[in-house]
């Protein structure tokens, strides 16, 4: 399949543009000992990379929704002075940006993570000139589901021809908020996902490096 005709590129966050398990993790396993939780092990936390946080603490750790919501909170406490900063770009993801922008491509973030945060960690990396918009969640938790996020992010964009565009991301939920919205996708290897989970989603394409997205978008 050939994505070089695509113009419009949307990105994940977590896992396709940053390697950012270290904040998150520490962010989580601050949150989990303030709830007493201390039975775990870290295949149980790595999950959490990638996937809305609300809807992880439900799925793996059985809060209510109610009780994650407040979690998520207590979350927020570590993540926003320290854990958002626990966290770098992936080597070669600043080329592909700055190529994409510079061949007139609309580059878009679509990130279930709040927006504010994937604001001030494009800036932190100095890469958010790169960006046409930026399409995340909200503090109060609306808008995490990845469907709800890529429609959001192409309507910032202007974007209505679902044809020209394409989800890049590391998580089940990348693709499957892709297919929701009636775009491609293209699964990446190198973040927290594996070949079994994407190809089960249905992704357009699995790549394996930064290199190979390079290539698989620009020829």
């Amino acid at each position: 399949m050939n994505f070089t005709s695509k113009r419009v590129i949307l990105f994940d966050l977590d896992g396709t543009l940053t390697d950012s398990g270290e904040g998150i993790i520490n962010s989580l396993k601050y949150t989990l000992t303030a709830y007493g939780i201390s039975d775990y092990d870290e295949k149980m936390v790595n999950r959490f990379i990638g996937p809305p946080l609300i809807e992880s603490l439900m799925e793996i750790f059985g809060f209510d929704e109610l009780k994650a919501r407040e979690a998520v909170e207590k979350y927020r406490e570590y993540f926003r002075e320290i854990g958002i900063f626990e966290n770098r770009l992936y080597n070669g993801i600043e080329l592909l940006l700055k190529s994409l922008a510079a061949g007139g491509r609309r580059v878009i973030l679509a990130t279930s993570k709040a927006e504010v945060f994937a604001v001030r960690i494009l800036e932190h990396f100095k890469i958010s000139q790169y960006f046409w918009a930026v399409a995340g969640s909200e503090l109060d938790g609306t808008r995490i589901k990845k469907s709800e996020v890529i429609r959001y992010a192409l309507e910032k964009a202007g974007e209505v021809e679902l044809s020209s565009a394409v989800m890049v991301g590391d998580r089940e939920h990348d693709v499957f908020g892709a297919k929701q919205t009636g775009i491609d996708s293209i699964g990446v290897l190198y973040g927290y996902g594996n070949h079994e989970e994407l190809g089960k989603a249905g992704a357009s394409m699995i790549i394996e490096t930064v290199g190979d997205l390079h290539k698989a978008l620009l020829g």
